[in-house]
Formats: structure tokens, sequence, C-alpha cells
């Protein structure tokens, strides 16, 4: 894969859109909250109430005055603090949500659109994403040596 890639722009004869990057920024501001141990607590206490790591961010930039929990807990990431206190489900978070896109579009095949020939195609995409990220999982630990995709067990990997 090239330098600079995504996904996007892998499967479409486009060029893409361009992405956005945050403005750097040593310090937080003024107006942030900046206390790490009670975001830390709100984060297991989110993660403990089901909300997924992207959600968490959110919550915290929009309702707890948290521009970059990064920044506030010293580099360390929403995951690795929810991993740190055995909260998330097995699989990460990027690929159960490509997992969940799959179920969907079997569903929507399997129940009387066979010709969907945009949905067929929609899938495929969606399952060579979902083997490219397990490939990345394996080779990084965070999935076990022999694990496979397979589409006949989908359903029970995401229930």
């Amino acid at each position: 894969m090239l330098e600079g890639t995504n996904m996007a722009r892998m499967y479409a004869g486009r060029k893409g859109k361009s992405g956005s990057s945050k403005p750097h920024g040593e310090t937080s501001p003024e107006w942030s909250n900046t206390d790490s141990k009670a975001i830390t607590e709100l984060i297991v206490d989110l993660g403990n109430a089901g909300h997924s790591s992207a959600e968490i961010g959110t919550i915290l930039r929009d309702q707890h005055a948290v521009p970059d929990v990064r920044s506030v807990l010293g580099g360390k990431r929403i995951g690795a603090v929810l991993a740190a206190n055995d909260i998330g489900g097995t699989y990460p978070e990027d690929m159960m949500n490509l997992m969940r896109k799959a179920v969907i579009i079997i569903t929507h095949l399997g129940s009387g659109n066979r010709k969907d020939l945009h949905n067929k195609r929609s899938l495929e995409l969606t399952e060579a994403k979902i083997r490219r990220l397990a490939k990345y999982y394996r080779s990084e630990g965070r999935l076990p040596a022999g694990w496979k995709y397979k589409r006949d067990q989908l359903r029970l990997m995401v229930e």
C-alpha cells in the first residue's frame, strides 16, 4: 500500500477528499478541563456504560470541555485507558464496525435483494478491509494467530 493513501481512495477511481489535521499546540486552552484523574474516571464510566472510544471522545469534547484527551493524559489514548481497565470487546473497534457493516449488507442481500450488484461489491470490499485489518492485528498480537474471517460465523462474532 502506498504511503498516504487510505481505503476510500484505494477502492475509488477518484482522488478522494483531503483530510484535516489538528492544530499544533503544546498547551491546552485555559477553558479546557485538565484534571487527568477526573477524565480517566469519566472514560472508565462511559466505557462501562457501553460507549465506544469514538463516542467517549465526542462526549468528552462536547459535554466536559476536553478538546484533546491525549494532551491531558500525557499521550495516552482513550483506547489505552479502556484496555488498562479491561473494558472493551474481544475485537478492535474499527474491525467490529466493519463486521457490523458486513452483517447489515449480508442481511440485505439475503432478504430478497440477491441481484443488488452494488451491495454485492460493497460486501466484497468490506470483507477485503476486514481481512486486511485482521492481518495487521494478527501481526500486532491483538488477534490470535490462527484467526480467520468466516462469513458464516460473522453473526456470532458481532453479537
